[in-house]
């Protein structure tokens, strides 16, 4: 595994973490709303980027 791979799967995992705590909050405040959506995003980028990794390496 890449050390690119790696460091995207770690910043994947890091905001999953993110997500599940603020998931775990009875009430999201307007600034938590909009950060689990800025994480969402984030995590779905760094998601595609392992994918293109992967494909790429499969093409290789």
């Amino acid at each position: 595994m890449s050390q690119e791979y790696q460091r995207l799967r770690d910043e994947h995992a890091r905001y999953a973490a993110q997500l599940e705590q603020l998931a775990s909050k009875s009430y999201l405040s307007e600034h938590d709303k909009l950060e689990e959506i800025r994480l969402k995003k984030l995590k779905l980028r760094v998601k595609d980027q392992m994918e293109m990794l992967v494909h790429r390496a499969r093409i290789a």
